[in-house]
Parts: C-alpha cells; sequence; structure tokens
C-alpha cells in the first residue's frame, strides 16, 4: 500500500484540510529552456504589522538547496508547506533570503480564510 506521502497531490490535500498550516502553491515563468529552480531552507512568511515569520515545513516537486529542478517548457509548479499564519495577520510577505541573487520575494499577499495561496515568483 502508498504512503500518502508518496502521492503529492493527496498529501498536499490532507495538509490544506489541517488546521495551523500555509500553503503557497507557486508558478515560475522563464524565458529560456534551460532554466533550474531550487528552494533555499531559509525561506519564509513575513507577517506584516509584526516580526512574527513563519518558517517552511515542506515541499513539494521542487528540490531543495543544492540540487536543482529542471524547468520544462519555460514554466513549472511547486507548493511550499509553512507553519500557520498568526490569527491576526492579514498579509504577509514570501521572502527567499539567499546569500546571492535571484531569491524570491512576493510582497503584500492578502491573506485569505483558506490560508492556500498562488502566486508567481
Amino acid at each position: 500500500m502508498e504512503s500518502i506521502e508518496s502521492q503529492p497531490e493527496v498529501f498536499i490535500e490532507a495538509l490544506e484540510a489541517e488546521e495551523k498550516q500555509t500553503i503557497v502553491h507557486c508558478r515560475i515563468q522563464t524565458p529560456g529552456d534551460d532554466a533550474v529552480v531550487r528552494i533555499w531552507p531559509n525561506t519564509f512568511l513575513k507577517e506584516h504589522g509584526s516580526s512574527s515569520v513563519r518558517n517552511l515545513i515542506s515541499t513539494f516537486n521542487v528540490s531543495m538547496h543544492p540540487n536543482w529542478t529542471p524547468i520544462p517548457n519555460r514554466q513549472y509548479n511547486f507548493t511550499l508547506i509553512f507553519e500557520g499564519l498568526s490569527k491576526g495577520c492579514t498579509s504577509f510577505d514570501l521572502i527567499e533570503k539567499i546569500p546571492e541573487s535571484g531569491g524570491f520575494y512576493v510582497p503584500g499577499i492578502s491573506r485569505n480564510t483558506t490560508d492556500v495561496y498562488r502566486v508567481d515568483v
């Protein structure tokens, strides 16, 4: 019998239903066919109006640093799972703080009732 972790769509749906998770579905588009993507472990959500940050828990469909994932056909989708946002949070930023250029930064994401988001990075 397959575990739920070996079935990414089923596992993501289970996490979406679980309280205190913030799920960010990301889409990246690139100009060339030879592009690659990876996520650094110090990627986080920064809540507006406070010093609170929510740490990355897990990733799906994308490699963690130092490995790379090829981007076929100039577009790629992946999912990031973070700790749950604070109760009073109304907006936040997605930040990939890395020691080189090219880190993701998506400012001003408005909070919704599901805590599931879709962003372009």
